[in-house]
């Protein structure tokens, strides 16, 4: 049968689902979270810094979101400040150190979001020196590593506290009481870890900590900032000094309501949720594996995100997978979303090792509060179907073996 037919069977086969398995690049915004903020869109409109009635109200619903979000991480409210995005949350952790200290060495992982790693990037033109640790085949950043790659003149480092692609789970707790006993201060993007993992940040240790609304099931366009009292930072957004004049302009009320009403509602469930997800997930990874070969998990089996999968088909393209899954009606990333129009592979598989072929043969599916064991069901029906079609066109024949310790050599049919 030509491919053509093939692709037309499956298609005509399976009728179009609607599943949507890409919960790390954003969520659906709970209808708890939209009414919660619907009343401050147009009837409660005003300025938090109006000494008039409206703008007092405004303030008031402010600060009692401030204080939920203060309470789920166990700190003072005064210091949560409230910001556009997970990515402002960074940029304004890693430049405020920055920019406060001066000068200095500063440290991340080869496995960082992009929003921390160009950041650092960019203080390097500037004169600061960097260090990036690598991970090891799992994706976990040794503490001994970061130990040792402390210098005198260290003054931050930024390791993840879950990553968005392969979903491994960091050991902060350890990484910043490595930092603590050094007097070196530590930052954990927390964005994927919001719905969940514990946000404690005395448990955790840590002196700054990002969180992102789109991950929560809240808000697009707004997050947080976790800032230890007592921690200087310089501004990167400047003007009437909103935020105790780290990040100017007025509050986006309506955002940061639904933020912490979907940070509260997510905490409050993650435990169930976590357990459903957790199920759903393993049965995902056994299936695949299972029944597609040469296909394997990427991160660790057990240390990572509820509702993470992250998988390696040799010899197919992670695109042509995922156009076939749109035309199902699945809805999956080859990688981070913030970066999906690139061809270049992903930085995060390629840390772990794996050569460039088979960082192309990557897909990432993560679950959500929608997810069901029919959605499950029918991935694992349809993948190895997909992948006996773009193998057939493939010139590669990759050794799996080969692949995994790391070995590009390259085989053709």
């Amino acid at each position: 049968m030509k491919i053509s037919s093939q692709v037309n069977k499956l298609l005509k086969d399976h009728k179009k689902h609607d599943i949507y398995l890409d919960h790390a690049a954003t969520t659906p915004m709970d209808p708890a979270v939209k009414a919660a903020m619907d009343p401050y869109f147009c009837d409660k409109f005003g300025n938090p810094s109006g000494f008039y009635e409206i703008g007092l109200r405004a303030h008031e619903a402010l600060e009692e979101a401030r204080n939920k979000v203060a309470k789920i991480l166990n700190c003072s409210s005064r210091e949560i400040v409230f910001c556009g995005s997970g990515t402002e949350s960074d940029n304004l952790a890693i430049l405020g150190v920055a920019r406060f200290k001066g000068k200095g060495h500063i440290i991340t992982s080869s496995i960082e979001h992009h929003a921390v790693l160009e950041t650092i990037e960019r203080l390097e033109k500037q004169g600061f020196d960097i260090t990036i640790l690598p991970v090891d085949r799992d994706g976990f950043v040794n503490p001994k590593d970061l130990d040792d790659a402390i210098r005198e003149d260290t003054i931050l480092a930024s390791i993840m506290y879950a990553n968005n692609e392969i979903g491994v789970i960091e050991p902060i707790k350890e990484l910043a009481t490595v930092c603590r006993n050094k007097g070196v201060l530590f930052h954990t993007d927390a964005c994927q870890a919001g719905c969940s993992l514990d946000l404690d940040v005395k448990e955790l240790g840590v002196d700054l900590m990002t969180i992102n609304g789109s991950k929560i099931y809240g808000p697009k366009g707004v997050g947080c900032l976790y800032v230890k009292a007592g921690i200087r930072l310089e501004p990167i957004v400047y003007g009437g000094g909103q935020e105790r004049g780290l990040r100017s302009g007025t509050e986006n009320v309506p955002g940061v309501i639904g933020f912490a009403k979907a940070l509260t509602l997510c905490q409050d469930d993650k435990d169930k949720e976590n357990k459903r997800l957790t199920q759903l997930r393993d049965k995902l990874i056994k299936g695949l594996i299972t029944k597609v070969p040469k296909c394997f998990l990427n991160g660790h089996a057990v240390k990572r995100l509820p509702n993470n999968v992250n998988i390696t088909i040799l010899d197919v393209e992670g695109e042509a997978m995922g156009l076939f899954l749109n035309e199902l009606g699945i809805y999956a990333s080859t990688g981070s979303a913030c970066t999906s129009k690139s061809l270049d592979p992903s930085h995060v598989i390629t840390a772990l090792g794996l050569p460039y072929e088979a960082a192309h043969g990557s897909m990432r599916f993560t679950l959500g509060h929608c997810t069901t064991p029919e959605d499950i069901d029918f991935v694992i029906e349809v993948m190895p179907k997909i992948v006996e079609i773009l193998r057939k066109i493939s010139p590669l024949d990759l050794d799996s073996n080969e692949v995994q310790e790391g070995h590009g050599n390259l085989h053709y049919k």
